[in-house]
């Protein structure tokens, strides 16, 4: 990393920290001078010393730590501009900077792959660090230079010009036909695992080409601006409507920690609501001893008993990922409730407690196989939230009673079909209280087929975007 002064490296440290609360992180006064102190004692001489030494002080958990890197790499990138080995010996430019068309020969691209594919093969890091610099710096770059602010530099750009994932079969093959090379014997790895192994290799390659191409431009537009757009949210932070399919599986691997948390919560609301409310009568006796000031308030005590919780969950491809990792926070919330029930639904309502209870050894496949085995579709495959709330009041509504906590979830969008609004009265007349949870943000709500609005009459509907907002709803507004 470039030296800097005390003033730059105080610039560059209170950026980070403002960057990562932007991200959610909760970093107060005394981390930052945790921090601080952190940088006097390192120095900057060792820059991953430095990192390891920032992210003890700033970070509370480890599911922070990705958006930390990231930011953490803008802040105090490993260098300024073009590396050193490239401006000591540039790749070769081709004269068409053009990506070839119609099978023409690409010189560069194949010597670059070439390359590639001899340091992945090896596993050689330092090779794959200065490749990821030239691919950047050969395939990377975009604009004229014309326009202000129009230049810049694409990753996707230079990933797709090179196209690393088709090394696979070549590298298997130079390591099948090397005995002698380094690394694990051929013997000890199967086939398969070999692969996953490559596979492994080209996408840390490819996080490195995407972390050059970040850094020189957070040089162009500033490092402030690249951490608000450029950097993935945290796991708690991603939006289910959006998320992928591995940023799906990040957010199941989340499920047990949170509710770890969200238990310790509500045990702790458990405990201090058991005292119940004050007892007037019993507090003024109580004061007569001090001279008709209340110093001992008495209070009523409350009978402990913890309340059932129903589920009901719109199932289909919109909202699933939202409904399924609900579902799997409170199976693993279970303790904290005397009764768990779970529905789902598209257009049809099937209970799918027992499905849910057995799909905990396989989470990704936890919605398909409730689309599968529960009858939650009738003759169509949309959702008809009107039709799903009336067939739980005539047919489950026994599962409803006065200690019973009822969570809808879904997006309200009914496909212009009747909303029932008669159904969810019912259900909300029979329950102890009824949250209805949109994954949508409020501004959507009264937008095309959207019946929230509706609905947002009979019950309480709250926006609930990601399993930060999910984890702070459930630890307010469930009864305990």
């Amino acid at each position: 990393m470039t030296a800097a002064g005390p003033a730059d490296t105080a610039a560059r440290l209170t950026g980070l920290v403002r960057a990562l609360r932007g991200h959610g992180l909760r970093i107060g006064p005394a981390e930052t001078v945790d921090a601080a102190a952190v940088l006097d004692v390192l120095g900057l001489a060792d820059r991953e010393q430095m990192r390891a030494g920032l992210a003890a002080a700033l970070l509370r958990s480890d599911g922070q730590r990705k958006v930390f890197d990231a930011v953490f790499d803008l802040f105090f990138p490993l260098g300024v501009g073009t590396p050193e080995a490239l401006r000591a010996e540039p790749p070769p430019v081709p004269d068409d900077p053009e990506p070839p068309r119609f099978g023409r020969p690409d010189p560069l691209r194949d010597q670059l792959r070439e390359r590639l594919a001899a340091a992945l093969a090896a596993d050689d890091r330092a090779a794959q660090a200065r490749l990821a610099g030239e691919v950047v710096e050969a395939f990377g770059r975009y604009g004229t230079g014309s326009t202000p602010g129009s230049d810049g530099w694409s990753a996707h750009q230079a990933l797709g010009r090179l196209s690393p994932e088709t090394l696979l079969a070549r590298i298997l093959a130079a390591l099948r036909e090397d005995p002698g090379r380094e690394g694990p014997a051929r013997e000890d790895l199967s086939e398969r695992v070999l692969a996953d192994e490559i596979r492994r290799r080209i996408q840390d390659f490819r996080a490195q080409v995407t972390g050059e191409a970040r850094r020189r431009v957070a040089e162009l537009r500033g490092p402030e601006r690249i951490a608000e757009r450029a950097v993935a949210p945290s796991a708690d932070r991603i939006d289910f409507l959006y998320a992928g399919r591995e940023q799906l599986a990040e957010l199941r691997r989340t499920v047990h920690p949170l509710a770890r948390k969200l238990a310790t919560r509500l045990a702790a609301r458990r405990r201090r609501a058991a005292r119940g409310r004050i007892d007037l009568r019993r507090t003024l006796r109580r004061s007569l001893t001090t001279g008709g000031v209340p110093l001992r308030p008495a209070y009523r005590l409350r009978r402990p008993g913890r309340p059932e919780l129903v589920l009901l969950c719109d199932v289909s491809g919109s909202v699933a990922g939202f409904a399924d990792f609900t579902m799997l926070l409170v199976q693993a919330m279970g303790e904290q409730f005397s009764k768990v029930r779970v529905f789902a639904f598209v257009n049809r309502t099937a209970e799918v407690t027992e499905l849910l209870r057995r799909g905990q050894d396989d989470p990704a496949r936890l919605a398909a196989r409730i689309l599968a085995e529960a009858r939650v579709m009738g003759h169509h495959g949309n959702s008809d939230y009107g039709s799903a709330l009336g067939e739980f009041a005539d047919r489950h509504l026994d599962a409803v009673g006065p200690r019973t906590c009822v969570l809808v979830l879904g997006d309200a969008r009914n496909n212009h079909r009747d909303p029932n609004l008669d159904a969810l009265r019912r259900i909300s007349a029979r329950a102890r209280r009824v949250f209805w949870l949109n994954p949508e943000q409020p501004a959507l709500w009264s937008t095309g087929d959207s019946a929230a609005p509706a609905y947002a009459d009979v019950v309480e509907m709250h926006s609930c975007r990601n399993a930060r907002r999910l984890g702070e709803l459930i630890a307010r507004l469930l009864p305990v």
